[in-house]
């Protein structure tokens, strides 16, 4: 059994094809049969059913899942050889909710691409919870998203606390003041992201009694920060958006009175995560491009993921 054999499994399991499981490994197709097909052999296992759509079966399932963390932690012994001789190296899947990738993402990640060449990030947009999961299962080392998660097995480094801002339509009473308070929220239409997204949950905790915003016969909860204020600026309503996703100069937003809500973000890994230049290097890169007001401990009312 090599590491080579299990990078042909689990890529077969990711692509489902051995055409492209092999040009996703730069071999030719009859290579990465062959390979399959001996470490089947050695283990006395049949790792896929062969007839299509090919899949794994219950055994292969089991035997794959193990691969993957085989390969992970000779990722990582690269990684930590690499690290000892002072550098940062390797491949990282991370995971970032869709109420943060838009906005903080283009502040650093440039940057620390350019910084560090020998890092490999792949990046997806996932909900929390999908986040959780992978980050338990293996398919993501890295997640940046809101805490405390209060999630055994998972390490929590925290990054910076973001203001929740006010988005009001331009004529709106709340407009004439500089700060507002919670309570002005209670009863207005306000604008909420769907099902699933923790900014909504933390909108909600932050409005005791929120009335869905709509046109009369139009109820909508959308996926997008954005929508949510072209909606605020075409029409009646008002939402709310985490500081980030608005310029300093934006006349539709309002600040909240002290003690501000804010929420935490956080790099997020399983542990034990051996890696630790990488988690030093990227909440570097993080809190090098946020405001500073961000980073300054100050009165807030944490509102957390739910």
């Amino acid at each position: 059994m090599t590491l080579q054999q299990l990078q042909y499994v689990v890529a077969l399991d990711d692509h489902r094809q051995f055409v492209k499981a092999a040009e996703a490994c730069f071999v030719t197709q009859p290579t990465l049969s062959m390979q399959v097909r001996q470490l089947e052999d050695e283990l006395d296992v049949r790792l896929f059913h062969r007839q299509q759509p090919l899949r794994p079966t219950p055994e292969g399932e089991r035997l794959i899942a193990q691969a993957r963390l085989v390969l992970r932690e000779a990722d990582q012994l690269r990684a930590i050889t690499k690290e000892l001789h002072g550098g940062i190296a390797g491949h990282y899947r991370v995971g970032v909710i869709p109420t943060l990738a838009p906005y903080l993402l283009p502040l650093f990640l440039s940057r620390f691409a350019k910084e560090h060449v020998d890092v490999r990030l792949t990046i997806e947009e996932l909900r929390t919870s999908r986040i959780i999961e992978a980050l338990k299962g293996g398919s993501l080392d890295l997640g940046i998203l809101v805490t405390p998660l209060l999630e055994p097995g998972l390490e929590e480094i925290p990054l910076f606390q973001e203001p929740f801002l006010a988005y009001l339509p331009d004529d709106h009473a709340l407009t004439r003041r500089k700060r507002i308070s919670r309570s002005d929220l209670e009863d207005q239409p306000i604008w909420v992201l769907g099902e699933g997204h923790c900014f909504r949950e933390q909108m909600l905790n932050l409005c005791d009694r929120p009335r869905s915003a709509g046109l009369g016969n139009v109820v909508y909860e959308s996926g997008s920060i954005e929508t949510l204020k072209q909606l605020v600026r075409h029409g009646e309503g008002l939402t709310l958006v985490p500081a980030l996703s608005v310029k300093a100069d934006d006349t539709h937003v309002r600040r909240f009175a002290a003690p501000e809500p804010v929420r935490q973000v956080s790099l997020v890994v399983r542990t034990p995560f051996v890696r630790r230049k990488l988690l030093e290097a990227l909440t570097t890169a993080i809190q090098a491009v946020v405001p500073e007001d961000m980073l300054r401990s100050r009165e807030a009312m944490p509102l957390g993921r739910a």
